[in-house]
């Protein structure tokens, strides 16, 4: 598999940061609405037995964007082509900017990703069928992904919350970002399009955290 040009700088500016004794530098992700399907979701949108196919690698091992989209819909209104992320899940969820909610006319709560229980209910809509959730529309809290040794190398544990420093042209400093450790997980900051947007977050730009 061909290495991205984004993951070159990224491991380049890490390794600099390394050797000058600076703050190792977090690569930032910026999370676009999205759905997460469990298998029998899955199914009952786009047949028995579907596969997803690959759109594009995301940068932790073994993720995609499927090419596949759905539309979500609420009492009042809906959002199209909104695309499905691969693996599967024990539980269907979307994530939404809170820009996506206004246009939905819903006001989800903000919670970690797989954080559900008592959250609003939707409708998803597939080529094949649909399927009405009773729970699982959130906005994603903001977090930061690592493995263990890069958590020990921050000073960090798992549900941490730290304060962290973007840079470039409209930097921010932003608090309560969550750490999330899991082993086989690259260094990765995860942040919707709102959040993005108003830190003026294009490619190759990183942040630090706070110490």
């Amino acid at each position: 598999m061909a290495v991205s040009d984004d993951l070159i700088r990224r491991v380049t500016a890490a390794v600099l940061a390394e050797l000058r004794g600076e703050p190792e530098p977090i690569p930032i992700g910026v999370s676009v609405r999205h759905v997460h399907l469990c298998r029998e979701h899955l199914d009952q949108l786009y047949g028995p037995g579907y596969e997803l196919t690959v759109r594009n690698e995301l940068y932790q091992p073994g993720f995609y964007a499927a090419n596949e989209t759905v539309t979500v819909a609420t009492a009042k209104r809906a959002l199209h082509a909104v695309r499905i992320l691969f693996p599967l899940r024990p539980h269907s969820q979307v994530e939404l900017a809170r820009t996506d909610a206004f246009a939905l006319g819903v006001n989800p709560p903000l919670r970690l990703s797989g954080d559900i229980a008592g959250t609003p209910g939707v409708t998803l809509i597939g080529p094949r069928g649909s399927v009405q959730l009773p729970e699982g529309l959130i906005i994603a809290a903001r977090h930061v992904h690592m493995d263990a040794a890069c958590a020990s190398r921050f000073g960090v544990a798992n549900g941490d919350r730290l304060d962290v420093e973007v840079d470039g042209p409209r930097g921010a400093l932003l608090r309560n970002v969550i750490v999330r450790i899991a082993e086989g997980t690259l260094l990765e900051m995860h942040l919707d399009t709102d959040e993005a947007n108003a830190a003026d977050i294009t490619q190759g730009v990183t942040a630090r955290m706070v110490r």
